[in-house]
Order: structure tokens, then sequence, then C-alpha cells
């Protein structure tokens, strides 16, 4: 599935059984919980901290799949082409760091 094949997935799920988008504020609020789950699971399986009984049943990866449908929904909302600024951003980087990375001695 491509990027914009999400989008237009997400949209048509909201659309007929999600009944409507929430409000841009609103799923602002529940992307920063999503990303709070999707670190909480990252610190227990690679960080230091011990799992809890109730966060044995967390999936890593549906818990980055929560995180990318509501970055999907915000983009949606606000018209953003997710596919274009992903390419974009990548240009962005590319040009900025070419050489900034080879020539960090922290990670050689």
């Amino acid at each position: 599935m491509t990027i914009q094949e999400a989008q237009q997935e997400v949209d048509k799920w909201i659309k007929t059984i999600g009944v409507r988008y929430f409000s841009e504020l609103t799923n602002m609020a529940i992307l920063t919980e999503e990303v709070g789950e999707l670190a909480r699971i990252m610190a227990r399986t690679y960080g230091d901290q011990s799992f809890k009984k109730s966060d044995l049943e967390k999936n890593l990866g549906d818990e980055m799949a929560d995180v990318l449908w509501v970055l999907i929904c915000l983009a949606n909302q606000t018209g953003i082409d997710l596919t274009e600024a992903f390419r974009k951003n990548l240009e962005k980087k590319t040009l900025r760091d070419k050489d900034r990375h080879k020539n960090n001695e922290k990670l050689k």
C-alpha cells in the first residue's frame, strides 16, 4: 500500500464507519497519547523498564500503526499530501545532512 492509498483508505473508513473525523485538536491529543503508548512499549522492550501485566498484551507493530493512523487523519484533515511532504522532507534531509553523518566521529 502506498502512502496515498493509506490516506484514501483512512478517509473512506472515517466517512463510512467512523462517521466523521474528530477535530484536529482532538486528533493531536490522540496522536500524543498514541506516541506515549508506543514509547511505553519501546521503554520496556528495549530500555531498562520491566513489563507490567497490563503491558504484556501490547503489540509494538499495532502501536506504531495507531500512530500512523492518527497522523494520516491529521494529514487528511489539513489537506497535506503525505507522499509529497515526505518526498520534500527526504530531499531536505539529504541536502542538509549529505556529509554531516559521515563526518560524525560519534557514528564511527
